[in-house]
């Protein structure tokens, strides 16, 4: 069997294609899903991005899924919100996104959600589902069927409910979808406001020609930044691979931090939801669990990482969460990622109030965040030790997810990534020189560790 047991990770799987995840793989994953899921008569949900290797992963999956006799309703080229949607809305058993998201070209992956659009992680279904692809023998059965179904204009719909669009101002817009998949989205959700798009590479290519679609890589927004400046544009927007994430770049060509990004949504939504629960997550600022407490909610600080925060959200039934890199989880969307409605919420505020979208996020720039610094460590255990003992004097520990110690002006978070093997740190202090002071402390700590 030439099928790499790494491509099974905490969140998803995911891999190079053909070297570490090919058909044969596809195929037993989609038989052991079903078996995974333990129920009769199954119908599941499958989308793709649009990867070159896209399409084989389908049939194989799909082929997988049916034969192990459960049914398939294709959506076909799909972001993964939409796929989450989909499963949630109309009440599918489970359903599968492929995609590699802002990985390069030639890696490709699932990413996959039971009834109700609840995620699987490793904990919750994915190192089961790799022991059944590694370990059972699957009997044939009575095959399901694959048939097709459109929902592309009905997300669109229900993503355009809460707002009236002719009370949006026709705003310049660039929008930048990296030639991947959400640039389906874009021609359909816009058609009926007016607003002036520009839309840069918009033309499907899954070898991605341009530029990685990775937008929270501030070298892939150059010709975002640049164009918007070019047409004097009042926003700028980039999309990843399959349309979670979202990045927002300001009228002066500027990156929008996500945090600044969730402090401004926090803030609108506490106003017509007042005393609801919102989530923060342990790097982002510590503006928005003030902004939480000033509007009347309740601040809420949790794991960094999908199923994580959508766990936090159900469990606790929180309204909204927002990430540093740009993820954006609502609780009217299923709990799950909800890119349009927090552009189209911009929008709505822009119009209302007149002010451009750096005015509208500057009252969220209270502190200095340094931003995520990645380091190549060998042994991650030791230096979240040798650092928890060297600050843990005065400092406020946290260990919901790797080490956070907050100081009265300063804190730092360092944690492994769950995806790449580093160490990720964050720092934040109430003064530009005491935050640099402390990234270079941390920082050369951290090296002469390793």
């Amino acid at each position: 069997m030439k099928i790499n047991p790494n491509i099974f990770r905490a969140y998803d799987i995911r891999g190079i294609y053909p070297s570490e995840i090919n058909e044969e793989a596809a195929y037993l994953i989609g038989r052991a899903f079903v078996r995974f899921l333990k129920k009769r008569k199954l119908n599941i949900a499958v989308g793709r991005d649009n990867r070159l290797s896209s399409p084989q992963l389908f049939k194989a999956l799909t082929k997988g899924i049916i034969d192990q006799g459960a049914n398939v309703s294709n959506i076909g080229l799909s972001i993964t919100p939409m796929l989450y949607w989909t499963c949630a809305h109309f009440k599918f058993d489970g359903g599968i996104s492929i995609t590699a998201s802002h990985n390069p070209p030639q890696y490709n992956g699932f990413k996959f959600v039971r009834e109700k659009a609840i995620p699987m992680s490793e904990k919750s279904g994915i190192k089961e589902i790799k022991n059944l692809v590694f370990g059972s023998k699957f009997k044939t059965t009575k095959k399901g069927k694959i048939i097709r179904k459109e929902v592309l204009k009905e997300y669109v719909k229900f993503n355009l409910k809460d707002f009236v669009i002719q009370e949006i101002k026709p705003f310049k817009i660039v929008i930048d979808t990296a030639n991947a998949v959400p640039g389906i989205v874009i021609p359909e959700i816009f058609k009926k406001i007016n607003c002036q798009i520009y839309h840069l590479f918009a033309e499907l290519d899954g070898s991605f020609p341009n530029h990685f679609p990775s937008p929270h890589e501030e070298k892939n927004l150059k010709s975002l930044k640049r164009e918007v400046l070019r047409k004097k544009a009042d926003l700028g927007i980039a999309f990843d691979g399959d349309g979670d994430r979202v990045i927002f770049v300001d009228e002066k060509g500027k990156m929008i931090p996500g945090d600044l990004i969730t402090g401004f949504l926090t803030s609108l939504i506490l106003k017509e939801n007042p005393g609801e629960k919102v989530l923060s997550d342990v790097r982002s600022s510590n503006a928005i669990r003030d902004v939480i407490r000033e509007e009347g909610g309740i601040p809420v600080i949790g794991r960094i990482g999908h199923s994580f925060i959508k766990e936090r959200m159900r469990k606790e039934n929180i309204i909204f969460q927002g990430e540093l890199n740009g993820h954006y989880y609502l609780r009217s969307h299923y709990f799950c990622e909800a890119p349009f409605f927090v552009i189209f919420k911009i929008l709505e505020e822009m119009s209302k109030s007149r002010k451009n979208i750096s005015e509208l996020v500057k009252p969220f720039r209270r502190y200095y965040h340094s931003g995520e610094i990645n380091f190549e460590v060998k042994n991650k255990k030791k230096v979240l030790k040798t650092l928890e003992n060297k600050f843990q004097k005065g400092g406020k520990i946290l260990k919901i997810d790797g080490l956070r110690i907050d100081f009265p002006d300063w804190w730092f978070n360092i944690r492994p990534s769950h995806t790449e093997p580093v160490l990720r740190l964050v720092v934040e202090a109430k003064t530009k020189k005491l935050m640099k002071e402390k990234k270079k402390e941390l920082k050369a700590l951290i090296e002469r560790l390793n």
